[in-house]
């Protein structure tokens, strides 16, 4: 499947803020410089359209998502029934690739997809490889035993990630508790604006 591979933190100054999470001290230094060769430029009033398309670009840019995919996410649901933000939200969150990097057992999304994408995941004990599945309530997410005895798990485990509340985890043994909510995640982007821009 079609991913960004080009540099991460060009993303991550492009928008102004830390959304692909890395802890860097270039990174951190480099936030507010824009990316390009030419400097900073002038800045100019954002219109209520560009305002939207910034928002777009930090959830698909700290997701790891491409244009196609996003696009279907929110298609998917503008046509259930509830709030359409906590609905997005929930999907993103719920991603399997998403999980295991929210369980501390992948220190990037990039990370976790590829432990996902090389079978190196289970769900329910089943072998997963698409980063994208959905993981529902009281899924059990873990890492196979192969991969388990690989020095950066050992390290991560050793790290003893703060969790998500929506999550339990006792080991290498994962399991969502509940729906994911806005308050759990604090995401550093606006719902509504993202809607609302592909209600165009």
């Amino acid at each position: 499947m079609a991913r960004y591979t080009g540099p991460k933190h060009r993303l991550a100054r492009r928008e102004g803020i830390n959304i692909i999470e890395k802890t860097s001290n270039s990174l951190l230094r480099r936030l507010n410089v824009p990316p390009g060769v030419h400097g900073r430029k002038g800045k100019r009033r954002q219109s209520e359209f560009g305002t939207q398309l910034r928002e777009k670009q930090k959830a698909k840019a700290m997701y790891g998502l491409l244009e196609k995919q996003f696009k279907k996410l929110v298609d998917t649901v503008s046509k259930q029934k509830g709030d359409t933000e906590e609905l997005l939200l929930s999907l993103l969150e719920r991603r399997l690739d998403n999980i295991v990097y929210r369980l501390g057992l992948a220190t990037s999304r990039s990370m976790a997809r590829q432990f996902v994408s090389h079978g190196h995941v289970l769900v329910n004990s089943k072998k997963m490889s698409i980063p994208s599945y959905q993981i529902q309530e009281e899924d059990v997410v873990t890492i196979d035993t192969k991969m388990q005895k690989n020095p950066d798990i050992v390290k991560l485990l050793e790290e003893k990630k703060e969790l998500i509340p929506f999550l339990e985890k006792k080991g290498l043994v994962g399991k969502l508790k509940r729906m994911p909510k806005p308050e759990d995640v604090r995401p550093p982007f606006n719902t509504r604006q993202i809607i609302e821009y592909y209600s165009r």
